[in-house]
């Protein structure tokens, strides 16, 4: 392969158990395993487009991705998952995600959405980007003029960040040094607090308040 045609090539770091099937247009600068590694290669090997799981032993792919963001807002962010999460595509629009695609989706596929991030482009599964896009506008209107969030302690409030991460309580616990009974007990109080029933609810109220607080 010549210089030129090197220097074409979507460089490309794999975060998990993805497979890419290498091709001209894309070359594999490094693998990572953890939202740890994650961050670390990225940081080594600069890549265009990090393939990152959404789930991660150590955290969320979400939470990689804004670290990688903040740290290097050129590097793009794909991610690549098994299930169509609504909560997490929109944690990853906001975290800076330039693309959110269903592993089922043929190698032919995925070569392209990396490709097409790789040189600039925006890529989210068609079906679920208008669902995140109508949230989105629905987003400003749903609360009332009292916060709900303001009776949270700085714990629950980091609790909940991360619960909008996608962070299991288990996750959670091993990140803040905690048990997971009193983590489940923090996410009760939270549930109270906000007046919701479901993690998938605290999850969408702590996605829309980040997307105000950047507007």
């Amino acid at each position: 392969m010549t210089t030129e045609a090197r220097a074409r090539q979507v460089r490309v770091l794999l975060v998990d158990d993805h497979e890419v099937e290498r091709n001209r247009e894309i070359a594999v600068v490094g693998e990572a395993g953890s939202v740890a590694e994650a961050v670390r290669e990225a940081a080594r090997t600069i890549p265009d487009v990090v393939v990152m799981d959404l789930r991660l032993p150590d955290g969320s792919g979400v939470e990689a991705c804004r670290e990688i963001r903040n740290a290097n807002d050129e590097v793009k962010v794909l991610i690549l998952t098994s299930h169509a999460d609504e909560d997490a595509l929109f944690s990853a629009v906001l975290a800076g995600a330039s693309g959110y695609v269903l592993k089922d989706l043929d190698p032919a596929g995925i070569q392209k959405s990396i490709i097409e991030v790789g040189r600039g482009g925006s890529l989210l599964d068609p079906q679920m980007a208008t669902r995140v896009l109508e949230r989105m506008r629905r987003g400003s209107a749903q609360h009332p003029a009292d916060d709900p969030f303001s009776t949270l302690t700085p714990r629950e409030d980091r609790i909940l960040d991360m619960i909008a991460d996608g962070l299991t309580n288990r996750s959670i616990a091993e990140e803040l040094s905690l048990s997971e009974k009193t983590v489940k007990n923090y996410v009760s109080e939270i549930y109270a607090k906000l007046n919701v029933e479901r993690r998938s609810q605290a999850s969408r109220l702590a996605t829309e308040r980040r997307m105000r607080k950047q507007q």
